[in-house]
């Protein structure tokens, strides 16, 4: 009698009288059952986490090595960021002071003048203050050749203090039909700075803190 005519033989109410070999087979697919059954509903899960877990783990060593290289170079970026501020308050000590602003703004004007050119307005407007600079509106209309703002250009960067001149909505156009060897309008607005006094940085201060 083959296998498979024993297996259609058996009395399933009496599993103990099956013939050996039937018996043999019958654990082994009991025990790959038992086995497969663990492995999808406890294996494979706990197989996914432990996968979730090593690349969780990876990106915390790679956050940790970074946060750790950054608090090892804290000492060097705060020696870097105070350098930068007494630079910073250096450069800001070379504009004007609130005191020499009204003096610098006729300098300025008077080195217009000087350069052949012809101020039909030069008109400063209210000053506003900034973070840790005050910007003064100049409205400017003004008549010259391109040698003359080009004089008067040099002339505002030979001035004592440091002029910084900042041009918006600015046109140029000639005044005769021909721009070459003509005179030209300027018209626009342009802008100087100056730095602020202690008192004044403290107000600008308070000011944010109270808008907070």
């Amino acid at each position: 009698m083959s296998f498979i005519d024993e297996i259609q033989s058996l009395d399933t109410e009496n599993p103990g009288g099956w013939p050996n070999s039937v018996k043999v087979a019958s654990l082994i697919f009991l025990v790959a059952l038992i086995l497969f059954g663990g492995y999808w509903f406890f294996v494979k899960d706990m197989k996914a986490k432990l996968e979730n877990l090593q690349k969780k783990e990876t990106e915390l060593k790679n956050t940790y090595t970074f946060k750790y290289q950054k608090a090892a170079q804290l000492d060097a970026y705060k020696e870097q960021l105070e350098e930068m501020e007494i630079i910073l308050q250096s450069m800001l000590r070379q504009l004007p002071s609130k005191n020499e602003m009204s003096d610098l703004i006729v300098d300025v004007s008077q080195t217009a003048l000087a350069s052949g050119i012809e101020n039909e307005l030069f008109e400063p407007g209210a000053e506003t203050l900034k973070d840790f600079y005050a910007e003064k509106p100049i409205s400017l209309k003004m008549k010259g050749n391109y040698h003359e703002f080009g004089n008067f250009v040099s002339g505002v960067a030979s001035l004592p203090r440091v002029v910084i001149l900042t041009m918006h909505d600015i046109s140029l156009k000639p005044l005769g039909d021909s721009i070459q060897g003509g005179r030209l309008l300027l018209e626009g607005t342009a802008k100087t700075y100056r730095y602020l006094d202690d008192e004044e940085m403290r107000e600008v201060e308070a000011a944010a803190g109270g808008a907070q």
